[in-house]
């Protein structure tokens, strides 16, 4: 599983993750493609099979793509192409009121969709077993923690110690199962929602008392990362809390094969009754659909509803009360549960960058944005090439500070958009422009409309660092944290020369053509996440002469002995294996030869020859049309520039093809040279 054996019951590991959700095999992923030693522990005997989380972002499946698996996602899943609003009319009676997107049009070539958690967690499985020995490891709880702060900036040290308590069958697997025809379930579905204690504790004491239980082992590690949940049991280790609230809003969530008579049941639909609460149609794969329904009105101060009333059943006449004219009812529930509204971010996200926290276990919030699952494996997507960039020698730890400004930041720009979406959802609705206490429809559509954006996830926008060459004020962009530069030397990027490449956002994607082939590429289809940087070099119109002097000039100071590309490059490696180039040109394609560019760009082997996939051109393809990525880019097609990215495809500089003394700077700022 990746650790070294100390000797009986005792081994030593780079990485040690608690918890195999989304998050924690988000994070499983990159150390896998990187290469890294790494264990992940769960203390469930299995996978999710039905229900919990299900929206996928468009930026997600943008992630899965770079990992390769978004293919089997965009496949299996139900896509979501329109919203539809249903509100009262004047006389109290349900009516659509309007249609728009679901995705807004233009702004990511996938659209969200919708896919039980289990389902994505089995991509994630079969990309450990392809990529790596990386096993996840169930029925494993973590029963004590210790940290040696003394030597958590020493790079060989191994300063985490945690002792895992090996559960048996009985332990491992709780009693739940699926909820039956007419919601007669006999099964608790709430036995994983918000509103269930913490089993941890429960779970070590029987343990430790039953004859059966497994070993104990004790497990050394270099970094940790808790990806446990809303009740994280690493997060009580570190003594660290959840800040926010708790409303009084109830809702609970049917998976179903509906019967009904309602038009809109295969639409994505928000619906507010007049009196009788709210519910939200999300359309699933299978003829599943997911209904989420309001249970409670009150956000402070009301009646507390006793959990052990909650059933399938109070759930359904909730839902009947709210569509009401229009009947409903099922004979097939596969999956339901309930939740309480609360909005929290965590106060730290990480121990002195050894041990870090990720997805519930440091924001919870509404599912109904369709943020969980999404914003909590983009936790660990930002995190996981960190980790394994300084354990793999190439980066200094300065950039681990850097997951905390970034992530932290989106948690909490996360739950003021939530805070706002929820109660506007739970609201009720005004009934004319006099009423203040009714929430306004318009203002719940625009709001709708603005969420929309943020929840496709495309719209994150880090803040300056380290690594990312914005201009401004560092603390302010990002969480508070400092976020320190080396020596003093900051770079800054130059946005105006690609108007539509924003430094911190992820690089957008538009066809481009292989100059080798001719093969049409989205280009980000070119952006693996395999743990290297990108120097993109839009090369501009080479027909002419000036400007293929210009390319020539920086590829001889990118092919200098002394240049930041071989100084971070580890002896015996490939010269694109920490950092490498892509090119794309604006010159016709027939009258383009791949060999005029600078060896650097594409790089020889003695094996492989020249590298023919590193080079492409925006031009008119024979079957795709013309990607125009240059206009889309916002990049002139005469002079070009050259941007930096990110192994997560987020951009951190954008210069001129002279600016190669700045490029220098930037990596300087946080790579360890390697000769």
């Amino acid at each position: 599983m990746g650790s070294i054996l100390d000797g009986e019951n005792k081994s030593s590991v780079d990485v040690l993750i608690i918890g195999a959700g989304p998050a924690g095999l988000m994070a499983a992923t990159w150390f896998a493609r990187c290469g890294i030693k790494a264990r992940i522990v769960d203390k469930r005997g299995t996978k999710i099979f039905n229900g919990q989380a299900d929206g996928l972002q468009c930026r997600t499946l943008e992630i899965f793509d770079s990992f390769g698996f978004a293919d089997r996602v965009w496949k299996d899943s139900n896509h979501m192409i329109e919203i539809c609003l249903w509100n009262p009319n004047e006389q109290g009676i349900i009516r659509r009121s309007d249609r728009i997107p679901d995705t807004i049009p233009g702004i990511c070539r996938f659209q969200q969709v919708v896919l039980h958690q289990g389902r994505i967690e089995r991509f994630f499985l079969d990309s450990l077993k392809e990529h790596s020995d990386i096993r996840v490891e169930r029925g494993v709880l973590p029963e004590s923690f210790s940290f040696n702060e003394a030597e958590a900036e020493n790079p060989d040290a191994y300063p985490i110690e945690v002792v895992l308590q090996h559960l048996s069958e009985d332990e491992i697997n709780p009693e739940q199962s699926k909820a039956t025809a007419n919601g007669a379930a006999g099964s608790d579905g709430l036995f994983r929602s918000n509103m269930a204690p913490d089993d941890t504790e429960e779970l070590l004491s029987r343990a430790s008392k039953n004859a059966k239980a497994g070993s104990r082992e004790t497990v050394r590690a270099k970094y940790m990362i808790g990806c446990d949940g809303a009740h994280s049991w690493t997060r009580r280790q570190l003594g660290f809390q959840l800040e926010g609230e708790q409303t009084d809003y109830i809702w609970g969530v049917l998976d179903i094969i509906p019967i009904t008579d309602f038009p809109d049941i295969r639409m994505r639909c928000a619906i507010h009754s007049a009196n009788s609460g709210s519910v939200m149609v999300i359309p699933r794969e299978n003829k599943l659909v997911r209904l989420y329904i309001q249970l409670t009105t009150t956000e402070k101060g009301g009646a507390p509803v006793d959990r052990s009333n909650i059933t399938p059943q109070m759930i359904l006449e909730c839902a009947q009360r709210t569509l009401a004219p229009y009947k409903l009812t099922y004979e097939y529930c596969d999956w339901w549960t309930a939740y309480q509204i609360g909005q929290r971010v965590g106060s730290n996200f990480s121990k002195s960058e050894r041990v870090f926290l990720a997805g519930d276990a440091v924001h919870t919030h509404s599912p109904k944005a369709g943020q969980g699952m999404n914003v909590s494996m983009q936790d660990t997507f930002n995190l996981g090439w960190k980790i394994s960039s300084v354990l793999n020698g190439t980066s200094d730890r300065s950039i681990l500070k850097t997951y905390q400004s970034e992530r932290r930041r989106i948690a909490q720009d996360l739950i003021e958009f939530d805070h706002k979406f929820s109660r506007l959802f739970s609201g009720r609705p005004a009934k004319d422009v006099t009423d203040e206490a009714g929430i306004s429809m318009d203002e719940f559509k625009a709001a709708f409309e603005k969420g929309n954006m943020f929840a496709s996830g495309v719209a994150v926008d880090y803040g300056a660092s380290i690594i990312v060459a914005k201009d401004g004020d560092a603390a302010k962009q990002g969480d508070g944290t400092a976020v320190q530069w080396r020596d003093s030397k900051r770079v800054i990027g130059k946005p105006e020369l690609a108007g539509n490449i924003k430094m911190g956002v992820r690089i957008p994607s538009f066809k481009v053509l292989s100059q080798a082939d001719g093969r049409p590429w989205h280009f980000q289809e070119l952006l693996r996440s395999n743990g290297k940087w990108r120097i993109v070099i839009f090369a501009g119109d080479v027909s002419g002469k000036t400007q293929m002097a210009r390319v020539q000039k920086l590829g001889q100071e990118l092919a200098a002995p002394n240049s930041f590309i071989s100084r971070f490059t580890p002896p015996g490696k490939l010269i694109d294996s920490v950092i490498e180039i892509l090119t794309i040109h604006s010159a016709r394609r027939a009258e383009t030869e791949m060999h005029d560019f600078p060896e650097i760009f594409r790089p020889f082997s003695e094996r492989d020859g020249w590298d023919y996939y590193k080079i492409y051109v925006d031009d008119q393809s024979y079957h795709e049309g013309h990607g125009h990525a240059y206009e889309n880019y916002g990049v002139d097609p005469k002079k070009g520039c050259v941007v930096i990215l990110r192994p997560d495809q987020h951009v951190s500089w954008i210069g001129d093809l002279e600016d190669s003394a700045d490029m220098d700077l930037f990596f300087s700022g946080f790579m360890r040279a390697q000769k």
